[in-house]
This record gives structure tokens, C-alpha cells and sequence, in this order.
């Protein structure tokens, strides 16, 4: 075992929920913005500024959502020059055969083919050959045998999620923008959820409301000790800046998190917002507004699809509502009360304190 132990030491291959859950994860989601999503956002406004040449890139830039996926996976293990290029071809692979749930089947064989490279790395005379075939033929041949089942339950479990919520919109409104709004702040990535689960429709909306009751949440009731940076940082940036004061005063997350379970219920019943944009937009909130950008993006292919007849003055009203209005008005009362019931005290919320 002291030889296992060392060896993997050795090439830097660590087993832990911290590698594999948080780190590998949250590069996934990075990849995946990278690709899908930049290449989403560039085809709408290509698509509704009649640039033919925005459509074009778009559609490259979504195309290699896998291949980005992995590489960044493989950047995130610290996985040598050879084994990082040749993830390209095992996120391909992954994403392709794992269908909807692709996002989830990359993360996993990524995840192994990456370690069994870095296994084989620099311990034969002929790595240039050995070390590519190794990484490729795990990843690929594991793909093949993985992914499709894998990809079918994770899309079976978002359709499952999805299905809930047009069923019991109030409900699940609540669970899933409570679940995903925590995800955010925590150090995973909420985005990289959504997409392996495909998380659209009102489940969608739901997460977005989520994802945006904690980040205008908290930027707006540490405006106090953070002011304009603090404002712009966490509101468009990631409430995770706040997760060192959560681990010192885990009150202050109150506010937020039944904003959180406030707002999903008013979007998924009152404004039936639904998000049917790219699912990693679900997950993303207000950061670089991409969340509201991947509710438009749904709108438009909704019209395309002859689904929805136009955008309407009441889907502006509720996306405006969910993603600014109601967490900048319910999170700071919410949050006055925990003051006065003398759980939060000045200077928790401040950002100087990290």
C-alpha cells in the first residue's frame, strides 16, 4: 500500500470529493461556458441581427462543447501537456454517445481517462506514443461502454425533475431554487449541475431565480461594508466570495436562502418563467447576466419552434422581477430581521475580511 500510495503521489493523482466533486466539476462548467454557452449566446444575437457570420461561430463554438469540457477537466487534475491534448478526442467521444446527459458521462470519464494518463506519463521510453493511446483508448473505450447509460439517467432524472415542477410548480419551486441556489454559493458549480441534469422549462426558471436570489441577495445586503465593488462583484460576479463569512457566521446565509425559496415558487407559479435556453444557463444566475441571456435565447427558439407566438410585456416584468426586483426588496428585509434577533452583526458581510 506505502508503494500505491506513493506512486500516486508521485503523479499527483488524488482521490478526494474536493478533486473530483469541486475542482474537476467546476472546470467542467468553465469549459462548457467556453463552448455551448458563449456559442448560444453568439448565435442568438447573430440570429436576430441577421449576422450570418455570429451564427457560423456560434454553431463551432457550441460543436466543441465536449472536447472543451474534458480538456478543462484535464487542466483541473493538473494532467500533463500529452494527456491534456489528447482529451480533446475523450470529451468528444463522452459527450457525443452520452446524449442529453453528455455534460455528466464527460465530467465522469474525463475524470478517468485524465488519472490513467497521468498514471502512464513519462514511465516508458516511447510516452509520445504510449501516453495518448493510453488516455484516448480509456477514455473512448469507457465512453462506449459508460456514457450511454449514464447520459440516459442523468436526462432521465432532469426530465424527471422538470416534469415535477410543471406538476407542482409551488413545491418544486421552492426545492429546486432553494437546492440550486445553495449549490451556487457552495463551492460547486451549480452550472455544471444543470447541465448534467439538462435542466430546462419551469425547473429552469426555478434554478435561475434561485441562483439569482443569492447573488443580488447578498450583493445588496453587504452593500453596507462592501460597497459599489462588493455590489458589482457578487451581483454579477458569484455570491461564493461570501463563503469564508458563511464558514465563520452561517446566519448571514439565511436571508438568502429563503429568498431563494421565496422567489422560485413566484417564478414558476406566478410568472411561469421558464428557462429553455442551454441547460448551464439554469445554473448560472446574474453572473455576466448569462441566466437572463439564456432565458431570451429560450424565448427566441421558442418563436423559431412556432412554440410561443412573441415575447410579451409580462416576460420581461417577470424576468426583471425574479432576477433584480424581488431579491433586492425581500433579502434585505429578510436579512434586517436576522440583524435585529442579533444573529449578524456589522462586519460580517465584509469582503476585506477573506
Amino acid at each position: 500500500m506505502e508503494r500505491v500510495s506513493a506512486f500516486l503521489a508521485r503523479k499527483d493523482i488524488v482521490i478526494s470529493l474536493r478533486r473530483y466533486g469541486i475542482d474537476a466539476m467546476g472546470a467542467m462548467a468553465q469549459g462548457l461556458f467556453c463552448s455551448l454557452l458563449v456559442g448560444t449566446i453568439l448565435a442568438t444575437i447573430g440570429r436576430q441581427a441577421g449576422i450570418e457570420l455570429l451564427i457560423t461561430i456560434g454553431g463551432y463554438a457550441s460543436g466543441m462543447a465536449g472536447p472543451a469540457m474534458a480538456v478543462a477537466i484535464g487542466f483541473a487534475l493538473n494532467s500533463p501537456r500529452m494527456v491534456l491534448f489528447s482529451m480533446t478526442v475523450v470529451g468528444a467521444a463522452a459527450n457525443a454517445l452520452g446524449g442529453a446527459g453528455g455534460p455528466l458521462a464527460v465530467l465522469i470519464i474525463a475524470i478517468v481517462a485524465a488519472e490513467a494518463g497521468k498514471a502512464v506519463s513519462h514511465e516508458t521510453k516511447v510516452d509520445l506514443l504510449v501516453t495518448p493511446s493510453v488516455t484516448i483508448f480509456t477514455g473512448v473505450a469507457l465512453a462506449m461502454l459508460i456514457a450511454p447509460p449514464i447520459g440516459g439517467a442523468a436526462s432521465s432524472l432532469g426530465k424527471l425533475i422538470m416534469m415535477a415542477t410543471t406538476m407542482q410548480p409551488f413545491l418544486m419551486g421552492v426545492l429546486v431554487s432553494t437546492l440550486v441556489g445553495i449549490a451556487l454559493t457552495l463551492p460547486i458549480s451549480s452550472a455544471a449541475i444543470c447541465a448534467a441534469l439538462g435542466l430546462t422549462g419551469l425547473a429552469g426558471g426555478a434554478a435561475v431565480a434561485g441562483c439569482c436570489a443569492q447573488m443580488i441577495g447578498f450583493a445588496v445586503i453587504s452593500y453596507r461594508e462592501n460597497g459599489m465593488g462588493g455590489l458589482i462583484s457578487q451581483g454579477i460576479g458569484t455570491s461564493m466570495l461570501q463563503l469564508s463569512n458563511i464558514v465563520r457566521n452561517p446566519r448571514i446565509w439565511i436571508a438568502p436562502i429563503l429568498t431563494s425559496a421565496i422567489s422560485g415558487p413566484i417564478a414558476t407559479c406566478f410568472f411561469h418563467l421558464a428557462m429553455n435556453g442551454t441547460p448551464v444557463s439554469s445554473g448560472m444566475g446574474t453572473c455576466g447576466l448569462v441566466g437572463q441571456l439564456g432565458v431570451y435565447s429560450g424565448w427566441i427558439s421558442d418563436i423559431e419552434l412556432g412554440t410561443k407566438v412573441g415575447i410579451s410585456a409580462m416576460d420581461w416584468v417577470g424576468l426583471i422581477c425574479v432576477s433584480f426586483v424581488i431579491p433586492a426588496v425581500v433579502c434585505p428585509l429578510i436579512h434586517a430581521l436576522v440583524r435585529r434577533l442579533g444573529w449578524v452583526r456589522d462586519g460580517d458581510l465584509s469582503l476585506s475580511r477573506r
